[in-house]
């Protein structure tokens, strides 16, 4: 039997789920030009539904079918790019940077899909692209390098560095956070020893690079908190910070009548208003729905916001994606609900 890949079907069985998309789960989604010929299509066969977009080419003889591409997020989809150099790639020498290894360690790139798979090869020093693969003039010493699912890449903390250097605050800060809350937070709380040691680890090797954006990376390292739960709780942290916030509260909980325990995102406890950052991502996406129906989530939005407003008698203040794309943009919309920067 054919391997069916052209027809539409359910999502695949690795994406039924609310977590990030690890590389194994992804190397499942990839297939070969060689899988689809021995499974009976024809090369000839195979140009149709590529030119219809029901199946995604995403590197040279590496596909994936069009319903799982359509459901990732950019950097799952930079994830299957990054496995599929690695699978077209012959050099035993290549070890994934950046970005390309940020994914690798299920690091989140903030709105950002990169356009080229990053790497370095050991022993080699050159910077070149070739067939969207760019090879950094970087030095990457042994301990440095580390396997994620067979796949050779910069361990955690070089990659976080990495970012925080060369890619935009919003990514860099995003990642940070995301890391700091692998290694420090159980549940909503974060472990002060834990986070201190993290923070004393990634300053450690920050004193010992001396590259372009490293001082910026510093402060970031002293700003990570990873109570920020997802990247758009990160930038908010960031442009509150733009704004004059210097710390604002984060992760409190609320306590409701009949044992219910929230949390919410941010505290202003000035304006005596909560604020929670409302990704688009929490309707649409189904993974994140859990199974439910959008008004289902909707329904237990406000259901959540009538019991804390009639626990703490605070408003809860929401933004999205666009109110945080800049500083003045996020200042707007808490001005516009009387939420003011400390003078």
């Amino acid at each position: 039997m054919a391997l069916d890949v052209f027809g539409a079907r359910a999502a695949h069985p690795v994406l039924g789920t609310a977590d990030r998309l690890t590389p194994a789960r992804a190397q499942a989604l990839l297939f070969s030009r060689d899988d689809l010929i021995q499974a009976g299509h024809t090369e000839r066969g195979l140009r149709a539904p590529v030119a219809e977009n029901r199946l995604i080419r995403v590197r040279r003889g590496r596909y994936v079918h069009a319903d799982d591409w359509a459901v990732l997020w950019n950097d799952e989809r930079h994830l299957l790019d990054v496995i599929a150099a690695h699978r077209n790639s012959s050099s035993p020498g290549l070890v994934f940077w950046g970005p390309s290894a940020a994914v690798l360690h299920g690091l989140p790139l903030y709105r950002w899909r990169p356009l080229h798979v990053h790497a370095v090869v050991s022993g080699a020093r050159h910077t070149r692209a070739r067939a969207r693969l760019m090879l950094h003039d970087v030095t990457v010493g042994p301990a440095d390098v580390t396997d994620v699912d067979g796949i050779r890449c910069t361990v955690i903390d070089r990659t976080v560095l990495d970012l925080l250097c060369g890619a935009s605050a919003e990514v860099g800060l995003s990642a940070a956070d995301a890391a700091l809350r692998a290694e420090a937070v159980q549940r909503h709380g974060q472990n002060p020893e834990r986070a201190q040691a993290w923070r004393a680890r990634m300053n450690d090797r920050s004193s010992r690079t001396h590259v372009r954006g490293i001082r910026a990376a510093r402060e970031l390292i002293d700003f990570a908190d990873g109570r920020a739960q997802l990247p758009g709780e990160s930038v908010s942290r960031l442009q509150l910070l733009r704004l004059g916030y210097r710390r604002v509260p984060l992760q409190t909980p609320v306590h409701g009548p009949d044992g219910e325990e929230f949390w919410l995102d941010f505290a202003f406890p000035r304006s005596r208003a909560f604020g929670e950052f409302d990704g688009q991502g929490k309707y649409r996406d189904p993974r994140l729905r859990g199974g439910r129906h959008i008004e289902d989530v909707v329904l237990a939005e406000k259901h959540r916001e009538d019991i804390v407003r009639g626990v703490t008698g605070w408003r809860t203040v929401r933004w999205s994606t666009p109110h945080i794309r800049t500083a003045d943009a996020l200042g707007a919309r808490l001005h516009a609900f009387g939420i003011r920067p400390p003078t």
